[in-house]
């Protein structure tokens, strides 16, 4: 295959994976400077999960695939959800979020011919999460009172497109924690990561999201711990982290504390912001055994009217035990395949995504249905294949001398 046919499939790979994370930015969220109906932002998402199949098929169209546990069990969670939708308990809307959901995992099998444990899709996650956070900056920049509006608490969201605090606390803290690590590994210059983590940090600081902070820190922890014992980088990087958070907490408590809290009252926030009544509500509600094993369909992530804001519960109401059983199995199987990988950048990259999902599913809703958390897992998944392959050229044949009849005599003689 010649380079440039290599880069021409590369950057429709790009361009694919870009069309994913433009389907799963959603269309709820903030009021933006121009209204956008949300009739319109559906149709773009739509429209572009429609492309990124189209785009991955004709790049792909000899349907060369590789084997992944991780879509073998996004391949049972979907067809759990067909048939927790099929009575339309939630509605017709189910079966479109059903057709939604086929879409996008059929477009990860057709990507996975090129998951080669290497970094392209973190490389790609990177770069179209930037420009994401770049059209937020934008959006700050030219309205800061529609950016930080009072309805959020003042805190940061998309005015340019409908974008909530803890997306746009999400977005940074992923492409941060992986760059730090890029750095580490010494697959980056530092000026060029200067770029995406400075202004990373700026939106995260104004976003408030406390899930995306944590969620940051201990992935990265967890990250850099494995590459210990193996990268003096990460070493070094491990003490100095460590000591300015010590000084840090002692030099700046209260304002951490303070930042922490957002101006919440006790009771709110050991409530987490009211989660725990929908959660409460939604365990106790009645269930037939059909609900509990096999969940009500795929709806919008919500319960009695209010957001469930978390992944297993969620999970639990649409897809049933089985549907968290599912899920579960595939946090276990990433996990356990990057514990067994040998220590390396690819694996500390894994490493961080799986457990910042891992993390955020406690308040935050996705896992069970196209999102940025499963484009995140995905990325884990083709940082931990292996490698394909090589295969060896065929021989050609060296066709057999003859050997006239008097030649052979002579040798006899």
């Amino acid at each position: 295959m010649s380079p440039d046919h290599t880069n021409h499939t590369s950057k429709i790979v790009g361009t694919v994976w870009g069309l994913l994370v433009l389907n799963t930015l959603g269309s709820a969220g903030a009021k933006t400077i121009v209204p956008l109906p949300r009739s319109l932002i559906q149709m773009v998402t739509m429209g572009a999960l429609v492309a990124a199949f189209a785009l991955a098929l004709a790049v792909n169209l000899r349907l060369r695939i590789r084997a992944s546990a991780f879509l073998f069990l996004l391949t049972l969670l979907l067809v759990l959800s067909v048939i927790s939708s099929a009575n339309l308990e939630s509605g017709f809307g189910a079966l479109f979020r059903c057709a939604r959901l086929a879409l996008f995992v059929g477009t990860l099998w057709l990507l996975s011919r090129w998951w080669d444990g290497g970094l392209t899709f973190v490389r790609h996650h990177i770069r179209m999460y930037f420009v994401v956070l770049g059209s937020v900056a934008a959006g700050a920049v030219i309205s800061p009172g529609a950016a930080l509006p009072d309805l959020y608490g003042g805190r940061l969201v998309g005015a340019l497109w409908p974008l909530t605090p803890p997306q746009i606390g999400q977005y940074a803290a992923v492409i941060i924690g992986l760059t730090v690590l890029l750095v580490l590994g010494r697959r980056t210059d530092r000026a060029g990561a200067a770029v995406v983590i400075v202004p990373s940090l700026v939106l995260l600081a104004l976003t408030h999201t406390r899930t995306a902070t944590l969620g940051l820190l201990i992935g990265l922890a967890l990250a850099i711990s494995s590459l210990i014992l193996t990268s003096a980088a990460a070493r070094r990087f491990f003490v100095r982290a460590v000591l300015c958070t010590a000084v840090a907490a002692v030099g700046f408590g209260s304002a951490l504390q303070a930042w922490f809290l957002r101006g919440q009252s006790q009771e709110n926030f050991s409530s987490l912001t009211g989660r725990a009544k929908v959660w409460h509500a939604l365990l106790t509600a009645p269930r037939t055994t059909s609900e509990y094993l096999f969940g009500a369909g795929l709806g919008d992530k919500s319960f009695g009217g209010l957001p469930i804001d978390n992944s297993w519960l969620a999970v639990y109401n649409e897809q049933g035990m089985t549907g968290v059983a599912l899920v579960a199995a595939i946090i276990i199987v990433l996990g356990g395949v990057a514990l067994l990988r040998p220590p390396s950048l690819e694996r500390a990259c894994a490493i961080f995504l799986i457990s910042y999902c891992a993390i955020a599913s406690y308040t935050e809703a996705g896992l069970g249905d196209a999102s940025p958390y499963l484009l995140h897992l995905t990325v884990a998944a083709s940082l931990l294949a292996a490698p394909a392959a090589a295969t060896p050229l065929p021989t050609p044949e060296v066709p057999r001398r003859r050997v006239p009849g008097w030649a052979r005599r002579s040798e006899v003689a």
